[in-house]
């Protein structure tokens, strides 16, 4: 893999969570978020994109939402559980992301809002089609998820250096 090839980031947001008497962190997925994140990892599955690497947070809502979308997938990435995403800036995330060996070429990272929606807005400097519209029509709601392309090394990520080529949400 070389360096010259564009790199790719799906931001995924973890579907819906229920409010049961738990800590934030240890909150589930709803009913529907149980639905929707098996549908969004079937629209993952249909777009092609194959993952070299998939970063989860280690919060119970993304683990169960990256277990059901993960198996609408046709081959399963390497995972890494990584509590930094939890409660994450999209500052924290992109030095996590700067972290990633340059032997991945795509990485999907699944996390939670404010974090994963701002980190979007921040990396696309540009955007093809309609994809920015839609994302800011939609407010990146839950199971959502944004792909982002870049030229360079994972360590050379930074603020604008991307294009947003897709945006999914449950409701498109």
């Amino acid at each position: 893999m070389s360096v010259a090839e564009p790199r790719r980031i799906v931001l995924f947001r973890h579907a819906k969570a229920d409010w049961p008497q738990v800590s934030d962190h240890e909150r589930p997925l709803a009913d529907r978020g149980r639905m929707d994140a098996a549908v969004a990892g079937r629209k993952l599955a249909d777009s092609g994109i194959s993952f070299d690497l998939a970063l989860c947070s280690t919060a119970v809502r993304t683990r169960e939402t990256w277990k059901l979308a993960v198996h609408e997938l046709p081959e399963r990435p390497k995972t890494v559980y990584e509590e930094r995403i939890y409660e994450a800036s999209p500052g924290d995330l992109i030095a996590l992301l700067n972290e990633t060996p340059d032997d991945a070429q795509t990485v999907l990272l699944v996390g939670h809002n404010p974090g994963v929606q701002a980190l979007a807005e921040i990396l696309a400097g540009q955007a093809e089609g309609d994809a920015r519209e839609r994302m800011s029509r939609r407010d990146f709601p839950a199971a959502a998820y944004a792909v982002i392309t870049f030229e360079g090394s994972w360590k050379s990520l930074e603020p604008g250096v991307g294009t947003l080529v897709d945006y999914w949400a449950p409701t498109e």
